[in-house]
């Protein structure tokens, strides 16, 4: 029996945003699908278009001239340094303003781009939300949040807070083809890149017009559980196909410990493996992990340096380290395969060592010690912050246990599979 229901007539072509161009020219026909796409030349859309016969050649798949004037620009930059993101939400901003902070901390000439058009939040996390960009016969002047950090961001350009930007991709490549060619940074050590999450127009453009100029490395900043890890992935991807060097990922909100009990969960739970077993599956550099921290968000929305004004908080030895990290793979101290950069707590390796040579028998006596001064609560021997400390050192001794326990089971497997 035939169907009765009209026939599907066959859909335009769409361009997905991989496809399109990172500089559409200003006589190509609407809904043009850029001279890099696949289909440049050749789509339905290309009918017609003065630039056809070169998208079809090839020719329009060539560098952007304007890569060349970004070189100029971009003479006084030592160091380029862009940190990415698949998923949106996982801190990407939180950490790319801490590591120019950092950078700035360790006296350091520092500058801070940022091209997340749509959602520009450098402004804020720097402590300069309500200044302005200035225009002088040397190009754009960015805004300086310290003597040694200078910040460029479209926020400075709003007329409102609360605007909305609602452009196109040509409008965004062009804002920030302008960046990359008419601020006028000066001689600075660092510039950190501050990209939008994902993969498109933003992220095309400056894989283009950065084509001439050295860059160090992507920072790719991800949470531990695996549906951002997907789009993580896929980040990594994109970045092979650009030829844009990866420093390495960070995993960014990895646990958090109580400030009471000093207990550590897990609140993304890393199902499977986290950024860490990411990395060697991926085979790239992991930089280690983050832990939430509220004196760190506190920072982001003052607008000061995490690690100068609270460098006692629980994340500050973790960013310090990354700083440092960085530091020394730009400068070639420290290559980008060596495992030194690793971000690993200390002082959870020796704790895990004291547990391994901690007899079962000193384990029970140390916890039962512990256990009649929890006894003793009730006829209110403890004061609350003696309270506090008893109930941290039991956890600690029953997470000792659990690792004890493990290192045991472990022994006796691999006895019985040796037999």
């Amino acid at each position: 029996r035939r169907s009765t229901l009209p026939r599907r007539q066959p859909q335009k072509y769409q361009p997905t945003k991989t496809e399109r161009m990172s500089a559409v020219p200003e006589n190509a026909n609407e809904g043009c699908v850029g001279p890099e796409s696949q289909m440049a030349g050749k789509a339905s859309s290309c009918a017609g278009c003065p630039n056809q016969a070169k998208c079809a050649s090839g020719k329009g798949a060539e560098p952007d001239p304007a890569a060349e004037k970004v070189k100029e620009a971009f003479e006084g930059v030592k160091h380029t340094i862009l940190v990415l993101s698949g998923k949106g939400g996982v801190g990407k901003s939180t950490i790319a303003s801490q590591i120019a902070w950092g950078l700035a901390d360790a006296k350091k000439e520092v500058g801070v781009l940022d091209i997340d058009i749509c959602g520009p939040s450098m402004p804020r996390m720097m402590g300069v939300e309500n200044e302005e960009v200035h225009k002088s016969g040397s190009g754009w002047s960015p805004v300086m949040a310290e003597d040694n950090l200078s910040v460029m961001s479209v926020g400075f350009m709003l007329q409102n807070k609360t605007d909305a930007i609602i452009w196109r991709g040509p409008r965004k490549t062009g804002l920030i083809k302008q960046f990359l060619t008419d601020v006028d940074w000066g001689a600075i050590d660092y510039l950190v890149v501050d990209a939008p999450p994902g993969t498109s127009d933003e992220h095309i453009s400056i894989a283009k017009l950065l084509k001439k100029v050295k860059i160090d490395g992507a920072v790719i900043v991800t949470t531990p559980q695996e549906v951002a890890l997907l789009d993580v992935r896929k980040e990594i991807s994109f970045c092979r196909k650009t030829k844009i060097p990866i420093l390495g990922v960070v995993e960014n909100m990895s646990s958090f410990s109580c400030p009471n009990c000093g207990f550590k969960t897990s609140i993304f739970p890393p199902i499977s493996g986290g950024a860490r077993q990411m990395c060697k599956e991926m085979g790239v550099q992991y930089l280690g992990s983050v832990p939430m921290d509220s004196k760190l968000l506190e920072a982001c929305e003052k607008g000061v340096s995490f690690l100068s004004t609270y460098p006692g908080a629980p994340a500050a030895k973790y960013l310090k380290r990354l700083v440092k990290g960085l530091i020394d793979m730009s400068s070639g101290s420290l290559e980008k395969g060596e495992q030194v950069m690793e971000i690993e707590d200390t002082d959870v390796k020796q704790k895990q060592h004291a547990a391994a040579s901690q007899t079962p028998k000193d384990l029970l006596k140390s916890l039962s010690a512990q256990a009649r001064d929890l006894c003793k609560i009730e006829k209110g021997v403890l004061a609350s912050k003696e309270l506090q400390s008893s109930v941290k050192k039991v956890t600690e001794s029953l997470q000792r246990a659990i690792e004890l326990l493990k290192s045991a089971a472990a022994a006796a497997t691999s006895s019985m599979s040796e037999d």
